[in-house]
């Protein structure tokens, strides 16, 4: 297994200048945007793989046989996938090169054993020795056990007590619906149904997995062992007394607190994009109809079917399935590629490509609907965008930065209203310190993370430094026609100086990680007109090129999460953590430094016969330190971004 470590390095003081002709670079560019280009839907948008762990595909195929709805072929060919992806010791990471998950190697191996796998074959004894050395089944994490619940492999105790009546709590009680992050509130509303009604799988092979658990489930006393605060151990106690008392609920507030409930998720479902149009919820939607008795016909227990299906990427012997879609994300940044590599060239099939592609994102702007964010902000009018095809409730502050930034690029008049409504709904979402949440204005209701069922510690959505950077690089294009935004962004700045690490670099929430963080940052300094000598722009300049490898290229892996002593370090360098240390360092005027070109070297020699980069890595966190992402775009844009940034500054000082 690859370990992410590496050792500190510095370019060698001799050298002198680029190592490439300008013939070199154009080319380059030219053959990684005809790439792109060719990628483009006839629709006008881009969407490339999101990859997560095995734990997704894992939970499709456990999906099947809890519904009885088993497809053999599609099953053989995810548990093909799945074998693949194991480590040498037998256990499945949350991300390539990482150490192995407990939870995630118990549903592989679940899931697995459905598919017909022996368990005697040398691949399930690996990972059922490593399960087993970890402590078993009764270590997983609160999800897996709900799972492991429902499939009827562990007692019902041994998951938090989560009744259907936390419907009913009104918003002033510690917690509530509104206090937690959107994918929490997506995920846990038909959760709460499954697991008050203690809901049975139909797994009508009866597979068990009795086999990883060192203590047999019905005599298992520790399940709770992983709660260690004070006020996670309170919140226990008050739970079992809830357990105790649950008998006492009248039925008709049961009753009302279930249709409560699934009023909630039936209005979210979605159509084919699904409930949040994440995974997780969408099969707990699609699992709690069944359970509500919504019969198979019915029209929108179908589509939300479909809508899971719509997450697979089958090839020809092997499937996985992904945590969601990001064609809105993956459109609004080729588009700002795009515009970056025509600034000069004015390529007529270019500029056609970005007109279709801004065509398509203005019509995706979400205006009047309703949607979970207006609880924070009632009278805000809406104006974002969804990270998804389509997810009204949810918009995404993060991606409605992205696109109307390319909207306000393409300086064209159709766009003027987008642009406005924009402006507004992001100035209106930032939070009270002056930062900015993706989905949620002050959502920080910290203390709830230490309640047992949130033992992943991703139940909120607070303000994060990468994405308030990319709100003030949207707003810092506007302050000069709408000058009632200079507060916001004085505000959202002043955040950003607290949020700088001491060594100069920001944490990346949604991307991997301080240099993305840093990255995001330092352009939207450039944008709200931070002057490049600030001191914070500074220091970050030195922590960027201090983490150079010497090869000219920078990496940083995943690990970083969970040891921030090793912040921007990795054991190879990435075409897309060079990228954004390049984007970086252009958007803090560092052009002419040996430093950038160096890393434009490292990019020029790291490009394919075909155009484009290609990274093994996983760049993206979903939560910090439980779930990763790969996004298969990052490696074959974000070069051409930074080599075509590099070339427009080139011409620039010429």
């Amino acid at each position: 297994m690859r370990t992410e470590i590496s050792s500190l390095t510095s370019l060698d003081s001799t050298y002198t200048g680029p190592s490439y002709s300008p013939s070199t670079l154009n080319s380059a560019i030219d053959r990684a945007k005809a790439q792109l280009i060719r990628r483009q839907s006839q629709e006008g948008y881009w969407v490339f793989e999101l990859e997560a762990d095995c734990t997704i595909p894992s939970e499709y195929i456990l999906m099947m046989h809890y519904m009885d709805e088993i497809d053999e072929a599609l099953q053989a060919k995810i548990a093909n996938f799945l074998r693949t992806q194991q480590s040498t010791d037998g256990s499945y990471p949350l991300y390539k090169g990482g150490a192995g998950d407990i939870s995630c190697t118990i549903k592989v191996y679940y899931a697995m054993k459905m598919a017909g796998d022996s368990i005697q074959a040398v691949h399930m004894v690996k990972a059922r020795d490593w399960i087993l050395a970890q402590g078993g089944g009764a270590r997983a994490n609160v999800f897996t056990r709900i799972m492991l619940a429902m499939f009827e492999q562990i007692p019902w105790r041994g998951v938090p007590f989560i009744p259907v009546e936390i419907m009913l709590l009104p918003k002033w009680f510690p917690f509530h619906l509104d206090k937690v992050s959107y994918w929490s509130r997506t995920v846990m509303v038909p959760l709460f149904i499954l697991c008050t009604y203690k809901v049975k799988a139909r797994n009508p092979l009866k597979i068990g997995v009795a086999e990883l658990f060192v203590t047999p489930p019905d005599k298992e006393r520790n399940y709770f062992s992983h709660v260690k605060t004070p006020l996670g151990k309170a919140i226990l106690v008050v739970e079992r007394m809830g357990r105790l008392m649950e008998p006492l609920i009248p039925g008709f507030v049961r009753r009302k607190a279930t249709d409560k409930a699934r009023d909630w998720f039936m209005e979210r479902l979605n159509g084919y994009d699904g409930l949040g149009a994440i995974f997780t919820a969408m099969v707990n939607a699609y699992e709690a109809m069944d359970y509500l008795g919504i019969p198979p016909d019915n029209e929108q227990r179908r589509i939300a079917r479909a809508a899971i299906d719509r997450l697979l990427v089958i090839n020809e012997d092997t499937a996985y399935c992904q945590p969601c879609v990001s064609p809105i994300w993956d459109t609004g940044l080729v588009t700002l590629v795009l515009q970056e590599v025509d600034r000069h060239e004015r390529d007529p099939h270019t500029r056609q490509a970005l007109k279709s592609a801004l065509s398509w994102l203005a019509g995706k702007q979400l205006k009047d609907e309703p949607g979970d964010w207006r609880i924070r902000r009632p009278n805000l009018p809406g104006g974002g965008w969804a990270f998804q095809f389509g997810n009204s409730y949810y918009p995404d502050v993060d991606d409605t930065a992205v696109v109307a930034l390319a909207l306000i690029q393409a300086d064209d008049q159709a766009f003027a209203e987008n642009i406005d409504r924009a402006g507004i709904w992001i100035a209106g979402m930032q939070s009270s310190n002056g930062g900015y949440g993706a989905f949620d204005a002050d959502n920080t209701h910290y203390y709830l993370n230490h309640i047992p069922f949130a033992d992943h510690g991703a139940l909120l959505d607070p303000p994060t430094a990468d994405v308030s950077g990319r709100c003030i690089m949207f707003l810092g294009k506007l302050v000069n026609q709408h000058p009632e935004y200079r507060a916001v962004i004085d505000n959202c700045i002043d955040y950003l100086r607290n949020e700088q690490e001491t060594d100069g670099c920001w944490f990346g929430r949604w991307g991997t990680n301080y240099i993305y963080g840093t990255w995001s940052v330092l352009i939207g300094f450039e944008s709200a007109g931070v002057a490049k000598q600030d001191p914070s722009i500074r220091k970050a300049v030195v922590w960027l090129k201090s983490k150079q490898r010497d090869d000219g290229g920078w990496g940083e892996g995943n690990y970083s999460y969970h040891n921030d002593k090793i912040r921007g370090e990795f054991d190879a360098g990435t075409a897309f953590q060079t990228a954004l240390a390049l984007l970086a360092l252009l958007s803090a005027g560092e052009l002419g430094c040996p430093e950038v070109e160096a890393g434009v070297n490292y990019l020029l020699k790291s490009q394919q016969a075909d155009g484009f980069w290609k990274d093994e890595s996983f760049n993206a966190p979903g939560f910090p330190k439980v779930f990763y992402l790969k996004y298969h775009g990052y490696d074959k844009f974000f070069p051409l971004w930074a080599l075509g940034r590099y070339r427009n500054e080139r011409l620039a000082a010429a």
